[in-house]
């Protein structure tokens, strides 16, 4: 059998876990992903985003299983009097890839802005992270303004990139309405908008590599139905159990195959 371009499937551990709860998590995550077909056979990738002061131990123990890491967020500037703050530059020094940026908690309790989200695209960017952004509509709405609004903050998002910089992007299509709740977006919903922000995203010179991919109470079962509409997962606390996660994994093995 052969393999269709893979899905990538990420998990964002917000600040959900403690320390000694994380280290546990990654292990048994490590574990899972040392052994899964998805991984071994290019099926898909994994990526990881657990708090700050996880990373390191995040690196160390499941980078060797094939798994990603990125951050949770990162500052707009290298270095400098920024009390609080990581910039991108420390975090590819620890082992990270990629960093996650414009998530809708981040707008709606500390005020990033556009402005903000595209200063820290290019933070990432000129550091080789690849940036996790999130996109999506606040209210509900029909496929057609949904993706309009989606592609209107990609365009924002890259336009303080620096000629030459640009980079693979990770789409993170997240209906703030659907962050936390009960069940995702409808499947006609997520496709009607994802495979009109992928097309967008596509025809943009320099961003070739780039994906969509879905977040917002996404969990097993989900993906069968999207298939080809979306290029994977973001994973919240559905994740949380690595057998969820294994489901998930399994599926994208199931929706690769294909007759040799």
């Amino acid at each position: 059998m052969t393999y269709r371009p893979r899905f990538t499937i990420g998990v964002s551990l917000k600040m959900y876990f403690g320390h000694a709860e994380a280290l546990r998590w990654f292990d048994r995550v490590a574990e899972l992903a040392a052994g899964h077909p998805a991984l071994l056979s290019g099926a898909a990738e994994l990526f990881v985003i657990p708090s700050f002061p996880a990373l390191p131990a995040a690196v160390e123990r499941l980078t060797p299983a094939g798994v990603l890491v990125g951050a949770q967020d990162l500052f707009w500037e290298d270095r400098g009097a920024f009390t609080g703050e990581v910039s991108g530059a420390e975090l590819a020094e620890l082992g990270c890839t990629l960093a996650e940026i414009g998530h809708a908690e981040r707008r709606r309790l500390f005020g990033e802005t556009d402005e903000t989200v595209a200063r820290k695209i290019a933070a990432a960017l000129r550091n080789g992270l690849t940036p996790v952004l999130c996109v999506g509509e606040a209210d509900r709405t029909d496929p057609e303004r949904a993706a309009a609004d989606c592609i209107a903050e990609f365009d924002s998002a890259i336009s303080a990139v620096e000629p030459g910089a640009a980079g693979r992007i990770l789409v993170a299509y997240e209906p703030h309405w659907a962050i936390g709740a009960a069940e995702p977006a409808s499947p006609a919903h997520i496709a009607g908008v994802t495979e009109r922000l992928a097309a967008h995203v596509a025809a943009v010179p320099g961003y070739e590599g780039s994906r969509v991919i879905y977040g917002g109470s996404a969990k097993p079962g989900l993906l069968p139905k999207l298939g080809s509409a979306v290029g994977g997962l973001f994973l919240g606390r559905f994740a949380h159990d690595p057998a969820a996660l294994a489901a998930i994994l399994d599926e994208t093995v199931q929706l690769a195959e294909v007759p040799a």
